[in-house]
């Protein structure tokens, strides 16, 4: 997903000079001082703003079902979505929000805004502020806001991390596992014998036809390796028959 930003900053601020706007999980809004609201579930927030679509807009907005939060997680670009993918797949994050909240902060004698893209959980209690912006697109103002951003979660003990687009092969792998992240691709039964076959390293339609019908096996297999039972190299090339695929050392424990 990308290294964490740098946390420093042109402007010198504590806790207190940063405000946050976000609707509660009771539905009202709330505006407060970032110091105050820090351990709020923002992973289980709603958007903060609305999202906006309209004819000939030329960014692609829409929702995507997160497996982790068995909720819809808005986006307003690809990248954004490839974005909420990736957290979706890591297997330290918990639960995810999109736009879960907004900064306000004065920078002199002007008000200034920041609505961060994506806010998970990780299994540690962990915050984790997510920014979406490729790195061709950052500008001088944008690079003053999330290095600002980063230094402001750093002061109440969140990460901060500023993403692009994810890097090719591991992107179209991602994508092709996505679509097998509901928990219906999951059957007990075979996902058992995956795991036996699957204990020593196999080519992965190696090992699904010693399953039986690959028809039948593949979904599911597939459904392991995006819950990360099984493994195999996402990065390096796409991913076919034959990638060599093995039981997670978790799943061996």
């Amino acid at each position: 997903m990308g290294e964490p930003a740098e946390a420093g900053s042109a402007w010198e601020y504590d806790e207190s000079d940063v405000q946050v706007r976000f609707v509660g999980v009771d539905g009202t809004v709330r505006l407060g001082s970032l110091a105050r609201y820090w351990d709020e579930p923002f992973e289980r927030a709603d958007p903060a703003r609305k999202f906006v679509a309209f004819k000939g807009q030329k960014n692609f907005t829409g929702d995507y079902w997160a497996a982790t939060s068995r909720d819809l997680v808005g986006y307003e670009s690809w990248v954004e979505r490839d974005a909420a993918m990736a957290l979706d797949f890591d297997p330290a994050v918990i639960a995810l929000a999109s736009q879960p909240f907004c900064l306000a902060w004065a920078d002199g004698d002007r008000g200034r805004e920041h609505t961060p893209d994506y806010f998970a959980r990780l299994s540690d209690g962990t915050g984790v502020v997510v920014d979406v912006r490729p790195e061709s697109l950052v500008d001088e103002q944008a690079a003053e806001v999330f290095a600002f951003t980063a230094r402001v979660c750093a002061m109440v003990g969140w990460q901060f991390r500023l993403v692009g687009d994810l890097d090719q092969p591991f992107r179209a792998n991602l994508r092709w596992l996505a679509r097998y992240r509901h928990p219906r691709c999951h059957r007990v039964s075979v996902a058992e014998l995956l795991r036996e076959v699957f204990a020593e390293p196999q080519l992965l339609f190696a090992g699904a036809d010693r399953v039986g019908d690959r028809m039948a096996v593949l979904p599911v297999l597939y459904h392991l390796l995006w819950r990360h039972e099984l493994t195999a190299d996402l990065v390096s090339g796409p991913l076919g028959g034959a990638t060599s695929v093995s039981l997670a050392a978790r799943g061996q424990s």
